[in-house]
């Protein structure tokens, strides 16, 4: 497949930010971006973040507790 170029002006932030997760994930700035937006463009990004969404409404129980105990075991200690 050809490949064409692109521009695009981001903050400084934004740029570091995405060459350090390319480079952690083993990719080129320009492979991490078209992943970037084929996941977006398939859904899987909306699908990921609506899967989350429904575990967090599943389990918040569970980590609501976690964290009260927790919070509980350091009250405790600070008595």
């Amino acid at each position: 497949m050809a490949k064409t170029q692109l521009g695009a002006r981001v903050d400084e932030d934004v740029a570091e930010l995405a060459k350090r997760r390319a480079a952690d994930l083993g990719l080129s700035i320009g492979d991490y971006l078209a992943r970037l937006v084929q996941d977006d463009a398939s859904g899987l990004r909306a699908r990921a973040v609506g899967a989350a969404a429904r575990f967090l409404a599943d389990h918040q129980a569970v980590f609501d507790e976690a964290e009260e105990a927790q919070q509980a075991r350091r009250g405790a200690r600070a008595a």
